[in-house]
């Protein structure tokens, strides 16, 4: 999808979304499964990464589709966009999937360390040298663009779990690190839905029928892959904690706006304001303790440079790189130095930039400042109904999307 790397600003998703507009009816339920290859014409939107930072909002993109073809005539993409909104939303509700996660990552290089059979695989696999010709080439198209169609994922994370007999967390890990869209919700339960660790007695089988048929041919696994699965026994669902909820917060002449990589559309939700200070912080490096590639790490950065262009400020500082206490406690002089002692910023959900929230805000209360996560309207409708599985949510999702149509249309 992505043979050069994409522009990370709101102009350049408004742009991508425009020119796939035509496309999100009929044209996508009738090939979104299909993986032509990088440079084969998919036919799906090829947003994600805009969507991730929050460069696009979910809302907009859904808006546009129905304008465009329809609620009916564009379910389907609709759907898939409303699958991001899901997965948010049930991390959200159970933060213990992404601690799990990261035990479950330490425990694996652990046992990576002692087996040397086990650390030669997994270099194997990653090199792109297992023999398997199209999980060799998803590496490498993952390496070089950033970005693998959604079915290809879902083969690759089934051949590297029943087939290759490899952790689970790393092959997961291995995505958030290069994705341009590496999400730490999607990822996370996308690859604990595959390993069979999601909806109980259930995985997700990659079967070479099915990826020479949307493949069109080009790859043909044969009998390489292992269908004979078995899915884990004794996976329970964790409670469900509650949704977050929207607070109330007040703009005074010692507010500042913090922009963290997870919303780059500040103004939408906050407002345009003759800010005290506006600062941007890159957590980027939090998504692993591997390397993340310098063309993430670029995606995000450029993101947060067109965010602080978008919310001028008396004084800007960023995009800062937080990986460490003395990086929050430039912040916080940053902070001390504009005379501010509260600092607004779009909610951060579970994952890697609310894990460097966590040490940053430990700095900043022991200097009297004070960070005020500030909730969106479309998280707060729809991470309630982020209990179960998706087309759950999803009956509950589509009324609330048909009376937001219709509020727009009176």
């Amino acid at each position: 999808m992505f043979l050069a790397q994409p522009e990370a600003t709101h102009a350049a998703g408004l742009d991508r979304l425009t020119a796939f507009l035509p496309h999100a009816g009929g044209d996508y339920a009738r090939w979104r499964n299909h993986d032509f290859g990088p440079a084969g014409g998919n036919r799906v939107s090829g947003l994600s990464p805009w969507l991730r930072q929050r460069l696009l909002l979910e809302e907009t993109v859904v808006e546009a589709a129905i304008d465009r073809h329809g609620l009916d005539g564009a379910e389907k993409f609709i759907q898939e966009v409303c699958w991001r909104t899901y997965w948010k939303g049930f991390l959200e509700r159970r933060p213990i999937h992404w601690h799990d996660y990261h035990a479950a990552c330490e425990e694996a290089r652990t046992q990576q360390s002692r087996d040397r059979r086990l650390a030669a695989d997994i270099d194997r696999a990653l090199d792109g040298g297992t023999g398997i010709e199209a999980f060799d080439a998803w590496v490498h198209e993952l390496r070089e663009t950033g970005y693998l169609h959604n079915h290809a994922r879902m083969w690759f994370a089934s051949i590297w779990v029943f087939t290759l007999e490899l952790p689970w967390a790393l092959g997961a890990d291995f995505f958030l690190r290069h994705l341009l869209d590496g999400d730490p919700a999607s990822n996370t339960l996308s690859w604990r839905w595959v390993a069979g660790l999601h909806t109980p007695g259930k995985a997700y089988i990659a079967r070479s029928s099915n990826i020479n048929k949307y493949t069109n041919g080009r790859f043909n696994p044969g009998d390489q892959l292992n269908t004979q699965v078995s899915p884990p026994e004794g996976v329970e669902r964790p409670p469900v904690e509650p949704s977050p909820m929207p607070v109330d917060w007040r703009l005074t002449p010692t507010t500042g706006l913090l922009i963290t990589e997870e919303d780059q559309l500040p103004e939408t939700l906050l407002g345009r304001h003759d800010w005290p200070l506006v600062m941007a912080v890159q957590t980027t490096g939090w998504r692993s303790i591997e390397p993340v590639p310098d063309r993430v790490r670029a995606f995000a950065r450029a993101g947060l440079d067109d965010a602080l262009a978008r919310n001028p400020g008396a004084r800007q500082a960023g995009p800062l790189e937080l990986t460490r206490p003395a990086d929050a406690e430039t912040i916080r002089d940053a902070a001390l130095a504009a005379g501010v002692d509260h600092l607004v910023t779009p909610w951060v959900p579970t994952g890697p930039t609310a894990d460097a929230m966590a040490m940053l805000d430990q700095v900043l209360e022991a200097a009297g400042i004070r960070r005020q996560p500030v909730l969106r309207e479309w998280d707060s409708l729809h991470w309630p109904a982020a209990t179960h599985g998706f087309f759950r949510f999803w009956k509950a999702a589509r009324p609330l999307i048909v009376e937001r149509q219709a509020a727009r249309s009176a």
